[in-house]
């Protein structure tokens, strides 16, 4: 099961407008209702709160992230819950789809546990293929057709992938930031290269660091711009969205699952970590589909200043040419202090990477 999200807007908010040229809108007055609308719905009936969220619906909907997370999010009794509904790529077609849902995160509570279900047909509902990346959904009378996101169409720039690098696949995040995972086999590490190719999904500006270093005023998200090719690199997310588990806790929960072509997510995978051979499928998941590997590189920073390691090491004349783009990839070193893979590297200390 994937980690919980916030969502777009509150099922019960008003949405004005169903057009890609209207905007969304919601009210503080919509808001404040919502917390006292009177309730019957059982959060311990879980086929119940399913059909509560599917009637929500409108009879078509579009899920945006590429690990096929349909994010929700309602007020009862005072409390906002947030859930998901997921069509994973080897169940859907097995006419099984994940619901899950729970109390919002917050920094001042405890976590609380999470509802989840594997839904079917024997649940009283019924997920129909309509073509290859939409599916209807249907339970209690009601239907809602959800349409996949085709990143089929994405046209990689030849000059974002380096040298020595492979696309493992272009990604789209909950945050509607979309990137490209790549793999270098030689430094056997991964990165996310930032997907400018489509409209910018937030607005980067300069750190006080260095001008090379951009981060998004709404994702909070930080990337280097290279030295040596026309892209931006994903070295950091904040800390406090990844404790939060919100929209913003950075792309490793969103791989390219449509996109991965045979086993090249997983050989590459075991490049990294050999001793998993044998206990994972080509999505890097657990056979019981419990865990998944984690893929993130990047630095969970609470202070921009945090973000000096990265151009410390990209101007660095200790770092050797070949080892200039492990100084994206985060490492901790002996001590426990964060470090760049390719600092760790010249000084010929242990690395434990973070993937």
């Amino acid at each position: 099961m994937g980690s919980m999200r916030m969502a777009a807007a509150f099922v019960a908010l008003l949405a004005l407008g169903n057009t890609a040229s209207a905007q969304t809108f919601q009210t503080h007055e919509a808001y404040v209702e919502s917390l006292f609308q009177p309730t019957t719905l059982d959060l311990k009936d879980k086929k119940a709160v399913f059909d509560f969220v599917l009637k929500s619906l409108p009879e078509r909907v579009k899920v945006y992230p590429s690990e096929h997370y349909y994010y929700f999010r309602f007020m009862h009794r005072g409390q906002t819950y947030t859930g998901n509904i997921r069509l994973e790529n080897d169940l859907r077609d097995q006419g099984k789809v994940h619901f899950a849902y729970a109390p919002e995160f917050t920094s001042w509570l405890p976590i609380s546990e999470t509802e989840h279900q594997l839904f079917e047909k024997k649940d009283g509902i019924d997920v129909e293929r309509v073509d290859p990346l939409t599916y209807r959904i249907t339970s209690a009378g009601k239907s809602v057709v959800f349409e996949l996101n085709d990143l089929a169409k994405v046209k990689v720039p030849p000059e974002v992938i380096a040298q020595g690098e492979k696309l493992i696949g272009p990604m789209f995040d909950e945050s509607a930031v979309r990137f490209f995972l790549v793999y270098n086999s030689k430094l056997r590490q991964f990165l996310y290269i930032l997907d400018e190719t489509g409209p910018p999904a937030d607005a980067l500006v300069s750190s006080q660091v260095s001008d090379r270093i951009l981060i998004g005023k709404r994702t909070g998200f930080a990337f280097y711009n290279d030295h040596k090719l026309n892209r931006r690199i994903l070295i950091g997310v904040v800390s406090s969205n990844v404790a939060l588990n919100n929209y913003f806790d950075g792309p490793f929960d969103q791989l390219p699952d449509n996109m991965i072509e045979g086993d090249t997510l997983k050989d590459a995978i075991l490049e990294v970590d050999p001793s998993l051979k044998g206990k994972i499928d080509r999505f890097g998941s657990s056979f019981d589909g419990e865990t998944r590997f984690m893929i993130a590189p990047y630095l969970q920073y609470g202070d921009e200043r945090e973000l000096s390691i990265f151009h410390r090491c990209a101007t660095s004349k200790k770092v050797k040419p070949e080892h200039y783009y492990a100084c994206f990839a985060i490492s901790d070193n002996e001590r426990g202090l964060m470090t760049t893979r390719a600092e760790a590297k010249e000084a010929g200390k242990p690395q434990r990477a973070r993937r």
